[in-house]
């Protein structure tokens, strides 16, 4: 049992790893902010998932704030060879669930030292712009990226919660290579944005890849097909995930490792093509 089972996707064409993430938002406290309950459960966690072959970790400046990305480059750096780190910024923290935008340039220049040092990295190879923030023109935030991107501090850039029209706009600036939005097997609403990755080789991160909301309850579809595999709903979500597009990324987060555990199994299921289109028919 291994991420590797859930096949490989090159980020901007050079960054190989395995579809299956893994996403650092809930190694911290209750309403993302602050310490885990359990500091070296989440430490745990984090060793697992590399030893499991999880090559691709997504966290942000934003969770704890700073918690997730110090978790990390305390217990993982140096890297193993291959282990890409995915950050973000735009976000600001306030207090416990308050999330607010911000996405000047002098908020950014200030954030990706922080993410470097905490990280324990020389380069972020991906960092990735939390939300566009309406408040600050969007040329200026890209500028921003760019002038990091030239000086070498960040190799490649991503967008999270965006429309087909505003990756567009920000692709007349500068390459994106990965987009972040909700999207799983309950809420597909973004299913323009994920088409759009596929044409154009853009790797599509869904967050909130284990929801499944009514479609799980007893007796559903769902639930039939997970006992057919002897596997539990929100594992059938995840194979639903990597089988619907070779630029799907899935990150599922936790803060134990038996449920980690868990959602690595799901790599290993293979949909027949019958339950793949029963699976997808249901809204």
């Amino acid at each position: 049992m291994n991420a590797s089972s859930s096949s490989t996707f090159k980020i901007g064409g050079v960054l190989t790893v395995n579809r299956l993430g893994f996403g650092a938002m809930r190694i911290t406290g209750k309403g993302i902010w602050g310490k885990p309950a359990n500091v070296e459960e989440a430490r745990r966690v984090l060793r697992r998932a590399v030893e499991l072959k999880i090559n691709f970790i997504d966290t942000a400046d934003s969770y704890g704030p700073n918690v997730s990305e110090e978790l990390i480059g305390e217990t993982l750096a140096p890297y193993p060879k291959g282990v890409v780190i995915a950050t973000k910024v735009g976000l600001v923290r306030p207090g416990p669930d308050v999330w607010n935008m911000n996405a000047k340039p002098d908020h950014i220049f200030k954030s990706v030292e922080g993410s470097l040092s905490r990280l324990k990295l020389k380069q972020i190879e991906l960092y990735q712009l939390h939300r566009i923030d309406l408040k600050t023109p969007l040329a200026d935030t890209i500028g921003a990226l760019k002038e990091l991107q030239k000086s070498g501090k960040i190799k490649h850039l991503g967008l999270s919660e965006v429309s087909v029209a505003e990756i567009k706009k920000v692709r007349e600036m500068v390459e994106v290579v990965t987009v972040q939005n909700l999207y799983n097997f309950s809420d597909r609403k973004h299913e323009d944005v994920l088409a759009y990755c596929e044409k154009n080789n853009i790797g599509f991160i869904p967050w909130f890849p284990l929801a499944t909301g009514s479609l799980a309850q007893d007796g559903s579809p769902l639930s039939k097909i997970a006992a057919k595999y002897k596997v539990n709903p929100g594992q059938i979500a995840l194979a639903w995930l990597l089988k619907k597009s070779p630029v799907m990324l899935p990150i599922p987060g936790t803060s134990t490792v038996s449920h980690l555990e868990e959602n690595v199994a799901a790599a290993e299921i293979k949909l027949s093509e019958e339950d793949f289109k029963t699976l997808a028919s249901l809204k």
